[in-house]
């Protein structure tokens, strides 16, 4: 059994609508070998990363950079894990007023750091969210747990 951790942080809601969409995906009928862990930010730990195999991460744009919370999450559990997880294979999925590079470009930039490994093209939605953003956002929950259980990751 492999596991795939969602940490995410939302305030108006959308980034939450946008992680249920990612947890549905992954939780297909069509992958059965893969457990899923939703977290919000605020309350994910150095422990659910050493149980990951794969993990997801999700935030608002604030300010133009990902939201407080997610930043504190990674703060959190940086030195805590370090040296003791082998390269996760992440995705992102942001939730954008604006067009949400700089929330990626933070988030890449400290992922390199753990290491975490991005397998998957981010999911950026801007404004209000549509079927079709959150449609998107359950391709890439699925595309995440389908390859970590067939091995791919």
């Amino acid at each position: 059994m492999k596991h795939l951790l969602i940490v995410y942080h939302t305030k108006t809601g959308n980034t939450g609508r946008l992680a249920e969409a990612v947890r549905k995906g992954a939780s297909s009928e069509l992958v059965t070998e893969v457990e899923i862990r939703v977290q919000p930010a605020r309350e994910a730990g150095p422990e659910d990363l050493l149980w990951a195999d794969g993990l997801l991460l999700g935030t608002p744009e604030n300010f133009g950079y990902m939201s407080g919370a997610l930043k504190d999450f990674l703060d959190r559990t940086f030195y805590e894990v370090e040296g003791r997880i082998q390269p996760l294979p992440c995705a992102v999925f942001i939730s954008a007023g604006n067009d949400g590079s700089g929330a990626l470009r933070a988030i890449r930039r400290i992922a390199n750091g753990y290491p975490f490994i991005e397998v998957q093209e981010p999911v950026i939605v801007q404004g209000e969210l549509s079927s079709e953003d959150l449609n998107r956002c359950e391709e890439l929950g699925l595309a995440l747990a389908a390859g970590l259980e067939a091995g791919i990751y």
